[in-house]
């Protein structure tokens, strides 16, 4: 079983993310941490608490509040997409005085380079919200941080368009400064961009086959969260599909070789315009202060899905 944190910023596919790795026999999930993003921190982290009570893990794991703004800017969140409580409005029974988790005193940043000393090169950190915790870890303990056996970033959009604006994914242009930070830090990295999540997604024909059948919490779940209108046959806001962002990068650290990887030279960009938060490959003299990064350009989208699917189920 691969030790994994899981860093995130609870919106739909965020817990979907998170149901998929505790339902995975695969992966051991030793932490959550929470930032902001998709919702405001506090926002997030009760969302943690709510997919943990749906799932109900028999290790329960620790979990510690994050970031609650970007390095620099103010925050951004998508109620467009995750709905004003960040999980679409599926509502999760929680049982007064029952808690499937232990939460640790202190901030995330933390947290994540403590849980690298007690598991060294073992730890596997996935990311999937904006990096504000891992920016502000590498800051507070490089050492410790360089611990981790790998990071498994969700974010950034390399030869493709973004989709919060034309150049740049969400998760990067909340905060720019941040992604770059660990893009550059030298460690292990792979990431997971649009080029490869706008791949994978539940289409209807997929929720009225697998997911609308089904009887258990998880298909009610994801059925409600993804806003999924059986009789129109779209998805919270007239979408045609729902991708599955978060899910894959969870699934890339459960079977790698869903994926194809190229090692490429980042950076992001930081200076405020049209092309705020945009990845950027770099060449030349740049690339030898840059580390080279793990980047997926290529999925098994129908093999992940069945992936996707069999474990939401458990």
């Amino acid at each position: 079983m691969k030790k994994i944190i899981v860093d995130c910023d609870v919106g739909v596919d965020d817990a979907l993310a998170l149901i998929q790795a505790f339902h995975a026999p695969e992966l051991e999930v030793k932490a959550v941490t929470g930032v902001s993003g998709n919702v405001p921190l506090e926002a997030g982290f009760k969302n943690i608490q709510r997919v943990l009570s749906l799932t109900q893990p028999q290790q329960r794991p620790i979990i510690a509040k994050g970031a609650e703004r970007p390095l620099k800017g103010e925050p951004v969140y998508a109620y467009s997409v995750h709905g004003e409580d960040g999980l679409g409005g599926a509502k999760i029974e929680q049982r007064e005085g029952e808690e499937w988790w232990q939460i640790f005193p202190g901030p995330a940043n933390e947290l994540i380079p403590q849980m690298a000393w007690k598991y060294p090169n073992e730890l596997t950190l996935i990311a999937v919200g904006p990096l504000t915790n891992l920016a502000l870890g590498l800051e507070k303990d490089l050492k410790g941080m360089r611990l981790l056996k790998e990071v498994v970033i969700m974010g950034g959009a390399v030869r493709t368009g973004g989709n919060i604006t034309p150049y740049a994914e969400f998760n990067f242009f909340v905060d720019p400064l941040a992604a770059k930070i660990v893009l550059e830090s030298g460690l292990s990295t792979t990431l997971v961009p649009l080029d490869v999540t706008h791949q994978v997604f539940l289409s209807p024909r997929v929720m009225e086959t697998r997911t609308r059948p089904g009887r258990s919490s998880f298909s009610q779940f994801i059925n409600v969260a993804t806003g999924y209108n059986s009789q129109q046959y779209r998805f919270r806001g007239g979408a045609e599909v729902f991708h599955l962002h978060d899910p894959l990068a969870v699934g890339v650290v459960i079977n790698p070789d869903l994926v194809k990887k190229e090692k490429l030279f980042l950076t992001v960009e930081t200076k405020e315009g049209e092309r705020y938060g945009q990845t950027l490959e770099v060449g030349g003299e740049k690339a030898v202060a840059a580390q080279a990064v793990e980047v997926c350009l290529g999925v098994n989208s129908e093999k992940f899905l069945d992936l996707f699917l069999s474990r939401l189920e458990g």
